[in-house]
């Protein structure tokens, strides 16, 4: 078998911290001006890409750093109480046993991740937790990570919940594997036409298998 430099994206993939989010969001709505989040228009939300989103809720461009600030930081106090991804713990333990090189890129702050993966243990099984955001997009976060890391992009397993991780990793030549126990939902997912899509997070250990 092949060893693999797995990445993965934060929440919803490893953190279960969808409702979390949406809690936020909905107390920081009248602060920045749209709309709270129904139970209804969160199944409408979870069918679009992270750009039909921001067009849906009609937040100016402008405003989407200071919100992503904001939420981070409300966030920060929600982290005791978050569980990972039923699963999830277990797998990583595997796929690091079997000789994998494991990674966080995360567009929430590196202070939450570490904290949470404090909290819960799993802090030892990461080589790296990279955080930000930047104009560009994700994309250009995962080549500069690969540069520094000098890591070959044939080496690398992106794992994300999230229609733009598919776009990011893909812009970047690298395989991505969707899991549909996060944000976005398996039809948006499947849209995208990731290289793997997989709804438990024991899957992964047979998709590091089979994805040479």
């Amino acid at each position: 078998m092949t060893q693999k430099v797995i990445i993965f994206d934060f929440d919803g993939t490893i953190a279960d911290t969808v409702d979390a989010l949406v809690s936020i969001a909905n107390s920081l709505a009248v602060e920045f001006g749209y709309a709270q989040i129904t139970p209804e228009e969160f199944v409408i939300l979870k069918n679009l890409t992270s750009r039909e989103i921001f067009k849906y809720s009609g937040i100016p461009l402008f405003k989407i750093p200071f919100l992503l600030k904001k939420v981070k930081k409300e966030l920060k106090n929600k982290i005791p109480e978050l569980q990972p991804i039923s699963g999830i713990g277990e797998a990583l333990v595997e796929l690091k046993d079997n000789g994998n090189r494991l990674g966080i890129i995360t567009s929430n702050s590196k202070s939450n991740v570490e904290e949470f993966l404090r909290v819960n243990n799993l802090d030892h099984l990461f080589e790296f937790v990279h955080a930000g955001v930047t104009i560009f997009g994700k994309t250009t976060i995962i080549n500069n990570v690969l540069r520094q890391k000098q890591i070959k992009t044939e080496e690398v397993l992106y794992v994300g919940d999230e229609t733009r991780d598919i776009e990011a990793s893909k812009k970047a030549h690298v395989k991505v594997c969707s899991v549909t126990w996060g944000f976005n939902s398996q039809q948006a997912l499947s849209k995208e036409s990731p290289d793997f899509l997989i709804h438990h997070p024991q899957e992964l250990v047979e998709v590091t298998k089979n994805c040479d």
